[in-house]
């Protein structure tokens, strides 16, 4: 769980698509930890299709991919440190079609960006005022898998790094991959790691990847097969051993779902994930000394389409976007055995589809 400091003030970036019209950007909004509720702060204009946001470990930038048919790219903002509001600072290409996801590394290094349009990651260095520069590496993924409209070729939809920041996760959903690689630090060059590629179930559809803040385990989520599968993650070598394999969905659930976000709670008990269809979060109990999940509930999420959610600085509360329905439900995470509980507390936003949250110190 983050420490906050004395005088912070907590915001929420709510990332959208905007080509419908109806969303004019990222929004932006001041939230009480005291009591769940979330108020309007203001919105960045300057972007096309924010749908997944990164905010830099220093908490000065956040950036943003800009999820655009064809020639992709990623965006770069300064966060006013005493109002939360973004100022635009440029972009950059991110080398390949539809960027659907994006992570900074500890160090304020790199920002590194999925292509899902055509199942590429690249490499974009951040420079001393925050700016993106020219691209460092760029690693285009080849295959598929056996959905005939899904999986017709590479479509990579997360890259993540380790808590260390030395290895990345890339979740390659059109082939039913993990691909696995070495930042080198020096020259923000990706680097295939000693086991490069995993093999998932063909049709799974790999989407999220999260590490447990312990550095010891690691878990993917996977939007086809409905499925969240747990790995032994080895930190020196990079290398990812599957552990076991958990279904989303309750017992006798049928209809149509497909899973979207994957988190693992700030003090590494708990793990969660989103139902698109059953529009449940499912929550999993960590065993802190091997690692196995166990299911212990699901929650409704009040809205449909749950695509991303996240936890707050302060741990106790659980924010999902929810696409269809244009909200932002706010709920209560039990400290004591992690279930979730509605707040009453929710905005209305156009085609929400990411939440991430920081402390700023005023």
């Amino acid at each position: 769980m983050n420490q906050m400091k004395p005088n912070s003030t907590i915001y929420a970036y709510i990332g959208t698509y905007t080509d419908e019209g109806r969303s004019e950007g990222i929004y932006i909004y001041r939230f009480s930890p005291s009591t769940g509720e979330l108020e309007y702060a203001g919105v960045a204009v300057d972007v096309f299709n924010p749908t997944y946001l990164a905010i830099e470990p220093e908490h000065r930038y956040l950036y943003s991919v800009n999820t655009i048919e064809g020639d992709g790219t990623v965006s770069a903002f300064s966060i006013n440190p005493h109002t939360g509001l973004l100022t635009y600072l440029n972009q950059k290409p991110s080398g390949g079609s539809k960027p659907v996801h994006l992570v900074v590394d500890p160090l304020s290094r790199y920002v590194l960006a999925g292509n899902f349009g055509n199942g590429s990651v690249c490499v974009l260095p951040i420079g001393g005022d925050g700016a993106l520069g020219e691209m460092t590496s760029f690693i285009q993924h080849h295959g598929f898998s056996i959905h005939p409209v899904r999986q017709t070729g590479p479509r990579v939809h997360s890259v993540t790094l380790d808590p260390a920041g030395r290895f990345a996760v890339a979740a390659e959903y059109g082939a039913d991959q993990l691909k696995c690689y070495r930042l080198e630090p020096s020259n923000g060059e990706l680097i295939p790691s000693k086991v490069p590629t995993i093999a998932v179930v063909p049709g799974s559809g790999p989407r999220h990847f999260a590490f447990h803040p312990s550095g010891k385990w690691g878990y993917v989520i996977n939007e086809l097969s409905n499925t969240l599968m747990s790995y032994d993650y080895n930190a020196a070598d990079g290398t990812i051993t599957l552990k076991e394999t958990h279904t989303t969905l309750p017992t006798g659930f049928t209809d149509r779902s497909h899973c979207a976000d994957v988190q693992v709670d700030p003090s590494g008990r708990f793990v969660y994930g989103s139902n698109r269809g059953h529009n449940s979060i499912v929550i999993y109990a960590v065993d802190q000394e091997s690692g196995t999940l166990k299911c212990i509930g699901h929650e409704p999420t009040l809205g449909k389409a749950p695509r991303s959610f996240t936890i707050d600085p302060t741990g106790q509360y659980l924010l999902v976007a929810h696409q269809d329905t244009d909200n932002v439900v706010v709920f209560n995470i039990d400290r004591e055995t992690g279930l979730l509980h509605p707040t009453g507390h929710q905005i209305h936003i156009p085609v929400p589809v990411c939440v991430k949250m920081v402390a700023i110190s005023n």
